[in-house]
């Protein structure tokens, strides 16, 4: 079987186990992850030093797209391991697809969540406490940081998102 296949669906089984984790539990275990560590970077290395590369490449591109969200709270730390890690798998380019296929998908859940919960005021009251300090910027004024109404009004398993995201891209490449 060629190494991009065997990366794939090793890709594939763990996106099914850290979003069914996530699903369940709403973490994502570190232990998961330092596997698929384990398995990512000797089979990138299989394909060459390019695909070493590579797999580190798309690590950084994981890393990078989703560390913003995290630091602005906007997702947990284990979303942002787990995207990390999808780009081992995956490399640079396929990991920006998941990533923004992801941004998708976890916006129709994130949208689903607060509408079945019925906390739409809430986030509505929070987006508008989040963008007041860049209108208040725009506007030439000073701006204090922003302050939430109210917590979070979501508590959604992302790395569901980024599972379903990389699914589709992997299926979509041997389609």
């Amino acid at each position: 079987m060629p190494v991009q296949m065997i990366l794939d669906l090793a890709l594939l089984a763990l996106v099914t186990l850290a979003g069914a984790q996530d699903l369940l539990s709403r973490r994502i275990p570190n232990r998961l992850l330092l596997v698929a560590w384990a398995v990512a970077l000797p089979l990138q290395a299989g394909l060459g030093g390019a695909g070493l590369l590579d797999g580190l490449i798309g690590a950084g591109v994981g890393l990078l797209l989703f560390l913003p969200l995290y630091l602005l709270r906007g997702m947990a730390a284990g979303d942002v391991k787990l995207l990390a890690t999808v780009g081992a798998f995956a490399g640079p380019a396929a990991t920006f697809q998941i990533a923004v296929l992801a941004w998708c998908v976890g916006g129709v859940m994130a949208l689903a969540i607060i509408v079945g919960r019925g906390h739409v005021r809430a986030a509505l009251r929070n987006l508008r406490d989040l963008l007041r300090p860049i209108w208040l910027r725009l506007a030439g004024l000073p701006a204090l940081p922003a302050t939430l109404s109210r917590p979070g009004v979501g508590d959604m398993p992302y790395g569901l998102a980024i599972a379903l995201a990389t699914v589709a891209v992997v299926w979509a490449r041997h389609a």
